[in-house]
């Protein structure tokens, strides 16, 4: 069969996370696919995709503010997104966790969603206000929130098919959409980070993420406070001076790094530590995928990859006190021994690149073959 023809549409290239690592393996999946976003700046822009984004009318606005924060000119979004050039495709694939599903209303052609979460700030008060910074930011978030849950219900009803990137997401999209999903994990570079089993483990946790509300840095901060560990923080975000200020004198703040380094940190850590509800969660795998145990809340997209006694240990949720006490028992009591390094690696590969291509490859032929 040949390879059809394309246009995949993701939210926004502003910074490089999860999300747009799938954008990239969905480009490279279909090379010739054009990938559109209403606005981008070079730094956000995933280097593997197989040609430059296409980029809207909303883009020379966030130029003119100096490609820094975009938050003003979300209102504009789902307006850009219906307004899209997507040209003469066969299908559509929208990479959606906020108002890219609207792209739905710019094709005739059959649209398929591969859905990180719906909008969360929309449908979740709790996290809207986990979110949103003070209560000036609350009542702009849930203004908005209205018009998001509209638009997303529009939409939905245009989408041929919807991919979950988790059985949590799918979950979601079931109790707030109303519609059913498939599920597809997102791709995880298991041929990046690797185990070498001749590396000793050191009396170290790791952390590693964005320090931002949503992934509870905080919860794994006081835990390595309360069991005494020593802990090692990737990453930073607007939470980072909220973070130190919780530290022990032992946790270590060590910024964004090079994959080198991280997948150094993943290989010699005694557990990678994930504190909060992640709608899937790709650095756990990444961790697994070079031998290292996870220590995860048991909710969310750690429910799909941390498989206790095999992958690594789940902790009960709770409020925030139960929380970092299951943490820091965990942490108190840890022994990576306990785990076959060769078992885990084995479970992260069945979160390749290779399958996600695969299945989302069987997606769009599934849709295209029933038209």
């Amino acid at each position: 069969m040949n390879e059809p023809k394309l246009a995949i549409v993701h939210e926004r290239f502003t910074e490089i996370a999860g999300s747009e690592h799938v954008v990239e393996q969905l480009s490279l999946t279909w090379p010739q696919a054009t990938v559109h976003v209403p606005l981008a700046r070079p730094a956000g822009i995933p280097t593997g995709l197989s040609s430059p984004p296409v980029t809207t009318w909303v883009d020379g606005a966030y130029r003119m503010l100096g490609r820094s924060s975009y938050a003003p000119l979300m209102p504009l979004l789902p307006s850009a997104f219906r307004g899209m050039k997507l040209g003469d495709v066969d299908a559509v694939v929208v990479s959606h966790h906020a108002f890219a599903t609207q792209a739905a209303f710019a094709t005739d052609a059959p649209v398929i969603a591969y859905v990180h979460s719906p909008a969360r700030w929309a449908w979740d008060p709790a996290f809207r206000a986990q979110e949103s910074g003070g209560a000036a930011g609350a009542a702009v978030l849930a203004a908005l929130a209205r018009v998001a849950r509209r638009g997303e219900l529009k939409a939905v009803d245009r989408l041929d098919q919807i991919v979950a990137n988790s059985t949590e997401v799918a979950d979601r999209i079931r109790r707030w959409w109303g519609r059913e999903a498939v599920v597809v994990h997102p791709p995880v570079d298991t041929h990046g980070f690797t185990p070498d089993f001749s590396i000793e483990r050191e009396d170290f946790f790791l952390l590693a993420g964005r320090m931002v509300p949503y992934k509870r840095p905080d919860l794994a901060i006081r835990a390595a406070r309360q069991a005494g560990k020593r802990l090692v923080v990737v990453g930073d975000g607007r939470w980072m001076d909220i973070c130190k200020q919780l530290a022990a004198e032992d946790t270590v703040f060590v910024g964004r790094v090079p994959h080198d380094q991280l997948l150094d940190l993943y290989r010699r850590a005694r557990a990678l530590l994930m504190p909060g509800v992640e709608d899937f969660g790709i650095v756990p795998v990444e961790a697994m995928a070079t031998g290292t145990p996870v220590i995860a809340l048991g909710e969310g997209g750690a429910l799909d990859t941390v498989i206790p006694g095999k992958s690594g240990v789940l902790v009960s949720p709770g409020d925030d006190t139960k929380v970092v006490s299951g943490l820091a028992e965990e942490m108190e009591t840890f022994d990576p021994n306990d785990f076959d390094a060769k078992v885990i690696r084995a479970w992260a590969e069945g979160f390749s690149q290779k399958t996600f291509g695969e299945k989302m490859s069987k997606a769009v032929d599934g849709v295209l073959s029933s038209r």
